[in-house]
């Protein structure tokens, strides 16, 4: 069963197109933490400009749906969590630009022997958000399906926290050349990018319940 009618077919494209700004913006933030580990910091501007306008144009998306929701009275009894859907979606991108900035206004300097750690961390941590999309926009056509695809998010949240245990231990117990307070710097980045993949976890927890509720 769909969640929305015919008559509802403009809503379902804003929501698309808002799901396309999110989907987007964790590919360019994964391009973007590549770019700044290879210090190819002009390529990395580049991703931080998209990325302020992917998240400009989620947040206009946003308002635009909720008050078409309120408007035309849409999905009343669903109103809610949709919402709140819909506001969990934008926190992943709108963490992407707050950490995307920071990192570019703090500069932290990793370590070469380091960098595979933190590509690989960030590729995990973009995947679980990544693999969010398509369940989120199932909710909305086949709810049938959103629990199935909610397994890879899980997978990737998990892979996440382990990549970034194994990236801390590692920033602390085995390289020696740094001091503790470029240590701690490295582990404030590292929460920055697996930070990513528990927003993914926290809306795919809501979407399963979700999606639980309309099949049923």
């Amino acid at each position: 069963m769909a969640v929305f009618t015919r008559t509802t077919k403009k809503l379902i494209l804003r929501i698309d197109e808002f799901f396309d700004n999110v989907e987007l913006g964790v590919l360019v933030f994964r391009e973007g933490i590549k770019s700044y580990i290879n210090k190819d910091f002009e390529a990395y501007q580049r991703h931080l400009q998209k990325v302020d306008s992917l998240e400009s144009n989620a947040d206009k998306l946003q308002a635009t749906i909720e008050n078409e929701m309120i408007t035309h009275s849409i999905l009343p009894q669903h109103r809610a969590e949709v919402t709140t859907l819909i506001d969990k979606l934008d926190e992943i991108i709108d963490n992407i630009k707050r950490s995307m900035h920071e990192i570019i206004i703090e500069m932290p300097e990793i370590p070469e022997v380091l960098n595979k750690d933190f590509i690989t961390l960030a590729d995990a941590s973009a995947n679980a958000a990544e693999e969010l999309i398509p369940a989120a926009r199932a909710y909305f056509k086949a709810p049938y399906t959103v629990r199935e695809k909610l397994l890879k998010v899980y997978y990737f949240e998990s892979e996440t926290d382990k990549l970034s245990l194994s990236t801390k231990k590692r920033i602390f117990q085995e390289i020696k050349e740094i001091d503790l307070a470029h240590k701690a710097h490295l582990r404030y980045i590292v929460h920055h990018i697996e930070h990513i993949s528990d927003l993914a976890q926290s809306a795919a927890d809501l979407l399963s319940g979700m999606a639980i509720k309309i099949v049923m």
